[in-house]
């Protein structure tokens, strides 16, 4: 297995990794255990992969916690979910906020309950100032509402005279979808073997590199981690460029593309 500081050696610039926490559920049936326990397991997941991606230097985590889709599964599971939130940073915010983390949540939070807004607001306003890494929670997130957010929103200034759509850009849109000021992610992950981004990033994931892998997310640890970027390390990120330092091909195909223009231009 190759060590964390060769694989760290081996990306570079190091990625934003995202992540799709999935399979909790699975990992409990498969144990004959109940879905709670199943999530209480992924936790400990959580914690696991977060220190792992300090001790990795990785710019930003994002971790897909809550989908805005989670909310329609049974009102006790949701609860549950939320309640695992309020344990999570009650029992490691100080720390993270000491490891240097800055903690965002993104996602659409206006209707959440007023104790978890409260949460919120402490986490992001105890980490602010840091700067080691961004532990980005993706929570009562979906990216299509995400897009149409940023649609409304770019609308309503286009409406109120603040903005020509003229000057709508692919950057301006990004200033205005709920990942603002952060990089898009380079790699996502996902466990517990689906092959789907399942409504996550999907503006954001034009040109991530994609991995996905058959662990339950309650078995995903720092050696899956580092086989996931020493996958990533190997791909080859042209963003629809050509990536090709042979003079001679460069001549072929110039001598190709002009004598092709030349017979469509006599016919």
């Amino acid at each position: 297995m190759t060590p964390p500081h060769e694989i760290i050696e081996m990306v570079e610039p190091l990625p934003h990794v995202a992540i799709i926490m999935d399979g909790n559920g699975r990992w409990a049936k498969s144990r004959g255990l109940s879905r709670p326990e199943g999530h209480l397991a992924g936790a400990e997941a959580i914690k696991r992969i977060v220190k792992a991606a300090l001790y990795r230097n990785l710019p930003v985590l994002t971790l897909f916690a809550f989908s805005s889709e989670n909310r329609l599964r049974p009102e006790a599971e949701v609860n549950f979910l939320f309640n695992l939130m309020h344990r999570y940073f009650d029992e490691h915010l100080k720390d993270l906020a000491k490891e240097g983390v800055y903690i965002k949540i993104t996602g659409e939070i206006d209707g959440l309950p007023q104790a978890t807004l409260k949460l919120i607001e402490h986490a992001q306003n105890a980490t602010r100032v840091n700067s080691k890494m961004t532990l980005q929670i993706a929570f009562n997130y979906g990216s299509q509402e995400e897009i149409v957010y940023a649609a409304k929103s770019i609308a309503t200034k286009v409406s109120e005279n603040k903005l020509s759509p003229a000057d709508i850009t692919k950057e301006v849109f990004e200033e205005h979808l709920r990942t603002a000021g952060l990089q898009s992610p380079d790699l996502i992950i996902r466990t517990s073997g689906e092959y789907r981004l399942s409504n996550f990033m999907l503006w954001q994931a034009a040109y991530a590199e994609l991995y996905f892998t058959d662990v339950y997310w309650p078995d995903f640890n720092e050696r899956e981690l580092d086989v996931a970027l020493k996958e990533y390390s190997t791909r080859e990120r042209r963003f629809g460029r050509i990536i090709d330092d042979d003079n001679s091909n460069d001549k072929k195909n110039k001598s190709f593309h002009e004598k092709f223009s030349l017979e469509k231009a006599s016919k």
